[in-house]
């Protein structure tokens, strides 16, 4: 079996792995998380102009196809710069549930928007991450054609600066139905959020909202799919960039052992830092191949919850194992935060906690295996 990526794909990758090198840097970074909307708009407009926010939209409607691996290879890319940008927010948590569930009219308004870099997309799934059944915190009633929407939505991803919300939310018989609606709609408002890794993940309230039938991403009879659809993909995502983000971490932390002396020696030669950024490259690999498995299953429309769980409990346990290692491997400097490595501890944590912590992806992986053990033990 070949497990290569296809030409295209490392077309994709070595087109952002560029992009970011050349624009992302530890001085740019600090540059835009000391502005408002803690958003680089320039590189965003590069991606864009490289036509790499195209992926995900089907080429009919100007994107490049393509699904979630190609964003996961965008993704490990910029997990390796930790480039402030909403790239998961808008590939995987809008583009691609749009481009799969939602009609062709809510598609053609809004796919060629992000293909040009007009738009930005997000999604409010955090809620769902952690309901005992993924159920949305968010209500819905019917009132003539139009659903009424109620409640609030916690720590959604760049919605500060999203023009749109994928939005799963709750109705009558624990049914689900997924909408498209406007930061600026009538009813909507926002309350700043900042993250772990100094991202903005506003909460987002809704005060009955009206969402018409041409604004459903997908109604009652593909709800509850899209939104698990929707939860699967976004914590891939996170699994794919946490990737980068070790790979980097790891990359760096190698670079400054075999710098560094100690009684006239480099760190590098000593046994305890041997071992302990040995154990990190064997977890970086861990999640390396449990990320991808899960990518390509979903991917390839085969059942993918046991396997994104996995991937999940891998890139929260591992990762944060990885990117403390790293950062205690640069002993004093790794505590300066005016030095690169801290912000991939940060991100590196804020993964970890995403959409679900080790402990509760670990809950629902024994739920499913107490529910099908034949099945999923011999998959």
């Amino acid at each position: 079996m070949d497990f290569d990526f296809t030409d295209e794909q490392h077309a994709i990758r070595e087109t952002a792995s560029g992009i970011f090198a050349g624009m992302v840097t530890p001085d740019r970074v600090a540059e835009i998380e000391a502005t408002t909307d803690r958003v680089d708009r320039e590189l965003w407009r590069a991606l864009a102009e490289a036509d790499l926010l195209g992926v995900g939209t089907p080429e009919v409607l100007g994107g490049i196809g393509g699904g979630l691996i190609e964003a996961g290879l965008m993704l490990e890319e910029q997990g390796k710069v930790v480039a402030p940008i909403p790239l998961l927010a808008t590939l995987v948590g809008g583009v691609l549930p749009l481009a799969k569930f939602g009609p062709t009219p809510l598609k053609e308004k809004w796919l060629p928007q992000v293909v040009a870099g007009n738009a930005i997309l997000t999604s409010a799934i955090a809620d769902v991450s952690t309901s005992p059944r993924q159920l949305p915190a968010l209500t819905a009633v019917l009132q003539g054609s139009e659903w009424i929407v109620s409640g609030t939505a916690n720590a959604v991803p760049f919605a500060h600066v999203a023009d749109a919300i994928l939005v799963p939310v709750r109705i009558e018989g624990d049914g689900v139905i997924v909408a498209m609606i406007s930061k600026n709609q009538s009813g909507v408002t926002l309350e700043r959020a900042e993250t772990t890794n100094r991202a903005v993940h506003p909460h987002v309230h809704f005060d009955s909202v009206a969402v018409g039938p041409a604004d459903l991403v997908a109604g009652p009879d593909r709800g509850v799919e899209a939104t698990a659809f929707m939860l699967d993909s976004a914590m891939t995502a996170l699994a794919l960039t946490q990737i980068g983000v070790c790979e980097a971490a790891l990359a760096q932390t190698a670079a400054h052992l075999n710098e560094r002396e100690q009684f006239g020696r480099p760190l590098s030669t000593f046994q305890g830092t041997m071992l302990r950024a040995a154990d990190a490259a064997i977890d970086l690999e861990a999640i390396r191949v449990t990320a991808w498995q899960a990518a390509w299953r979903i991917d390839g429309n085969l059942p993918a919850t046991e396997s994104v769980l996995v991937a999940k409990w891998q890139a929260a346990d591992r990762g944060q194992r990885v990117v403390h290692a790293t950062q205690h491997l640069h002993g004093g400097t790794g505590a300066d935060i005016g030095y690169p490595i801290h912000r991939y501890f940060l991100w590196g944590k804020q993964i970890e906690l995403e959409l679900g912590s080790p402990s509760l992806q670990l809950s629902r992986l024994g739920t499913l295996i107490a529910q099908r053990p034949d099945e999923i033990m011999h998959r």
